[in-house]
């Protein structure tokens, strides 16, 4: 005897939660990474953002849109998230520059919380997306200067500055979403603007090439560090360029101490280092390999370069082998 199959009401309850839901799992990411300034904690505190609407699904009463409600949750938990740590920080967040390019680099302390890099490819399009614009909002502000001067911001500045400026919520919508009031919200906002604008880079400092002329541009870079072509990198450098590491407190400004540096502690020999192009945090990046005594390549870190229309202004290089595995790269290649 055939019969008709019940689908318990549990069952229908989560699959029209995760269709309500789902299509902002990737903007709430960005808004929590800049939020937090990790890819780590902003995944943790999607995930426990995700709980705590499954567990209040049952409440919500639409009073406003579940974008609106997420953003709530997701803003909140990250608040909550920042009472219990320190900021991160970039080394040039931790002292001044190093003038003696023949310097040794000094490891951090134990215990120092870095901004982590995130890949491109996390906050493009794809199928959940029922919204093209916040696919675009997911991808802008996540510079990696930028997203280190929010963390010189108290968590309720930064928060109200992202929801204001970055996702275009309405003061009342943000008041409603921290529990305070619209005049509060339009205070705190000024003072962020104010506090931001000491803080984030200068306007030429974030403006892009074209997309091929970056592309080119990290081509060039890639090629003078595998061939360790100090020259070549020196003529790539702008006369202002910085050059940062984690995890060292060592950091160098300007193009007269970043070449001798790379040319006495980094570059070593032609083959030494493997590059592979990639994009992080909206800028071209290069995963970056080092060779073995075997001939194999082992995984060592990313770089981020700041590139403009006059040079590479910047290059923040992560020491960290598991962003190989984040940015869908081997953690080993060859033999050469």
């Amino acid at each position: 005897m055939n019969r008709e199959a019940v689908v318990p009401e549990s069952a229908m309850d989560g699959e029209e939660f995760v269709r309500a839901t789902e299509p902002y799992r990737r903007e709430l990411l960005a808004h929590c990474y800049r939020m937090l300034g990790s890819f780590d904690d902003a995944t943790d505190v999607v995930q426990e953002t995700y709980l705590r609407a499954w567990r209040a699904y049952d409440a919500f009463e639409g009073r406003s849109s579940v974008r609106t409600w997420l953003y709530r949750i997701a803003t909140n938990t990250c608040l909550t998230a920042l009472t219990h740590h320190s900021r991160r920080v970039l080394p040039s967040g931790l002292g001044a520059p190093e003038p003696d390019p023949t310097a040794a680099p000094v490891p951090a302390a134990p215990g120092v919380r870095w901004i982590q890099p995130v890949p491109d490819a996390l906050f493009g399009p794809g199928t959940e997306a029922a919204d093209p614009a916040s696919v675009v909002l997911a991808r802008e502000d996540l510079r990696l200067a930028l997203v280190a001067s929010l963390q010189y911001l108290s968590g309720t500045q930064r928060a109200v500055l992202i929801l204001r400026d970055v996702l275009a919520f309405t003061a009342p919508e943000v008041a409603a979403m921290l529990g305070t009031t619209t005049a509060a919200v339009k205070s705190t906002l000024q003072r962020a603007r104010t506090r931001l604008r000491q803080l984030a880079p200068a306007a030429e400092d974030i403006t892009q090439p074209t997309a091929p002329e970056a592309h080119h541009v990290l081509d060039q870079y890639i090629a003078a560090f595998q061939n360790a072509d100090a020259s070549a990198l020196e003529h790539l450098l702008r006369r202002d360029a910085t050059l940062e590491a984690t995890p060292f407190t060592t950091w160098f400004a300007g193009n007269h101490t970043c070449v001798p540096y790379l040319r006495t502690w980094v570059l070593g020999s032609p083959g030494d280092w493997l590059m592979l192009p990639t994009r992080a945090n909206n800028q071209p990046a290069a995963m970056t390999y080092a060779r073995t005594p075997q001939a194999t390549y082992h995984a060592y870190g990313l770089a981020v370069l700041t590139v403009t229309t006059t040079g590479i202004r910047h290059i923040h290089a992560f020491h960290d082998p598991s962003l190989a595995e984040l940015f869908g790269f081997p953690p080993t290649i060859g033999p050469a």
